[in-house]
């Protein structure tokens, strides 16, 4: 008889009459990877990850095949309620556990490209805002969220990828050639996903760089502002400082209209330097 089961990993045991008795000693000495072959049955095992949805925590995903039996076993509620729908949408449709396992993973992958392309738009949108001179904290927040959001698809993909690339392989005989041929192609799929994602990785690190060189100019304005302002006023603080002396004798003095003078002379100085750094275009 054939079995198909949805279970979550703690309840393994169910399945246990109807798998490869290995399997158990496989799991618990915790060697599961992407994929393991044996003679007679695969495992399959993933972190899947939620891509659209606001859930950035992965749960691992593990699948048993053999001639007879397919075995989805899910490490949290959301993976659970995931496979579970997919299954049901699959059941009918899918005569065979090799259709129903393509089926899943098309499944699981159903717009994501669209995912990507609407993260790719959001990135050039951020990028166009910097240009614009926009900087704020949350610009530095969002690059340092697309990163992470980056590296967890990254991870993801290229477990399915190993996957898909093993299953078409097909050392043990377990599919036919029509399902080696159907995982082959998600196996393209997978790596237009990798390409599009270091794409766009290359893209938040450039628009990184872009950020901190906007910073940088800013600072640099800046300190050139201030720069400037001490240059100005040095002059005012060096007569401020020379009459501050009092010298016995100094004819400004004694002169009526010293201070006027001296006032305009520090306010015509100002000026004057004001005027010279607009003429190179230092303000």
């Amino acid at each position: 008889t054939r079995m198909r089961m949805v279970l979550p990993i703690s309840q393994i045991e169910q399945a246990a009459p109807y798998m490869d008795r290995r399997v158990l000693e496989h799991i618990g000495d915790g060697q599961t990877e992407a994929f393991e072959g044996f003679e007679s049955f695969d495992l399959l095992a993933f972190d899947w990850y939620d891509v659209h949805s606001e859930r950035t925590k992965s749960a691992q995903m593990l699948l048993y095949l053999d001639r007879e039996d397919l075995f989805i076993f899910c490490e949290d509620d959301a993976a659970l309620t995931r496979a579970r729908n997919i299954v049901a949408e699959l059941e009918e449709e899918a005569a065979d556990h090799q259709r129903l396992l393509y089926g899943f993973f098309l499944r699981l992958l159903r717009g994501d490209m669209d995912h990507l392309d609407q993260m790719e738009d959001r990135i050039s949108d951020g990028e166009t805002r910097l240009l614009e001179g926009k900087l704020t904290g949350e610009c530095l927040e969002q690059i340092v969220a697309w990163r992470r959001e980056l590296l967890r698809l990254k991870r993801y993909y290229e477990q399915l990828d190993a996957i898909f690339d093993q299953l078409a392989v097909n050392d043990n005989g377990l599919l036919d050639r029509q399902a080696v041929r159907r995982f082959s192609n998600l196996g393209n799929r997978t790596e237009r996903f990798l390409g599009s994602i270091q794409n766009l990785r290359e893209a938040v690190t450039q628009l990184r760089e872009a950020y901190q060189s906007q910073l940088a100019i800013q600072q640099n304005d800046l300190m050139k502002l201030f720069t400037l302002v001490t240059v100005v006023f040095l002059p005012l603080t060096l007569l401020a400082g020379w009459y501050g002396m009092n010298f016995v004798g100094m004819p400004e003095l004694r002169w009526r209209y010293g201070y006027p003078a001296v006032a305009i002379v520090g306010l015509a100085i100002a000026v004057g330097l004001v005027w010279y750094f607009r003429r190179k275009k230092w303000l």
